[in-house]
């Protein structure tokens, strides 16, 4: 059977992060993408200059469409910016994803800073979605917004907010420490057990990270959809990324913090 992968998303108009990223990692994996548009943004590598929220009866119809046809066998959920919006995503995977696996990156800020989400989305992001996803990928900054703490200085401080996050129903997570500090560059999964798994990989100097964080949860759900576990898929998602961004300097885009080399095993 073809491995068959759904991003519900927002669109990046300069193709580095978003839905295009995420299509373009599935690409990779060899995973077939679909995708449900949740928001198109004007941007490039240097911000984002506007965003145009899709209406949340659209983004419904487009779940509809997408799974009374297609055998998706994993999702990924990325920028949901208005609580209509992660309202409809929800009750549309309750009617739909039953027992497929859901990663849910919680995006709320873009690499150049713009922030992407209400303040009262990510409360009912928290509580609609949250206990549907079969782990949750925040960064560091954004494991702190959804627990309304401070972010994390350490790793210690990290996998006590990712077990915090499990406390309030999360059934596993992903604390991504890209924006931590140090020669490594460290996540951690915490199971719903307590299970704790380390990845670590060395830190790459370079500015061109646009995407990071929506291509590491869509490459966790491209292993998930070839019907990989789990921890099997976040440590293929991991040597994944890391060798994107590793090719990154070879892809010149933009002026700004230009994108991944998402298909670094293919050319250069």
């Amino acid at each position: 059977m073809t491995a068959i992968a759904v991003t519900i998303a927002g669109s990046d108009s300069s193709g580095g992060a978003g839905i295009q990223a995420d299509l373009k990692t599935f690409a990779a994996l060899r995973v077939y993408g679909a995708s449900v548009l949740t928001a198109l943004t004007a941007q490039n590598t240097l911000g984002v200059q506007a965003i145009h929220d899709v209406p949340a009866d659209f983004v419904t119809a487009q779940i509809d469409s997408v799974f009374s046809d297609l055998a998706v066998r994993a999702v990924k959920i990325g920028m949901l910016s208005r609580p209509e919006t992660i309202r409809a995503v929800a009750d549309g995977l309750r009617r739909h994803a039953s027992g497929i696996p859901i990663v849910l990156d919680p995006v709320m800020v873009a690499t150049s800073g713009d922030r992407l989400i209400s303040g009262e989305a990510v409360e009912i992001l928290r509580g609609e979605l949250m206990p549907l996803a079969t782990v949750v990928t925040p960064n560091l900054p954004e494991a702190a917004t959804l627990l309304g703490e401070a972010e994390a200085g350490h790793e210690n401080e990290a996998v006590g907010q990712g077990r915090r996050l499990v406390e309030r129903g999360a059934r596993a997570v992903l604390i991504k420490g890209g924006h931590g500090e140090g020669r490594e560059s460290v996540d951690h999964l915490i199971g719903g057990d307590g299970t704790l798994r380390r990845f670590a990989a060395p830190r790459i100097e370079t500015r061109n990270s646009h995407g990071t964080g929506c291509t590491l949860s869509a490459a966790v759900a491209a292993g998930l959809a070839k019907g990989q576990g789990l921890s099997e898929a976040v440590a293929g998602a991991k040597a994944y990324v890391t060798a994107a961004i590793r090719a990154a300097d070879s892809v010149l885009v933009g002026q700004g913090h230009g994108p991944l080399h998402h298909f670094h095993a293919l050319w250069s």
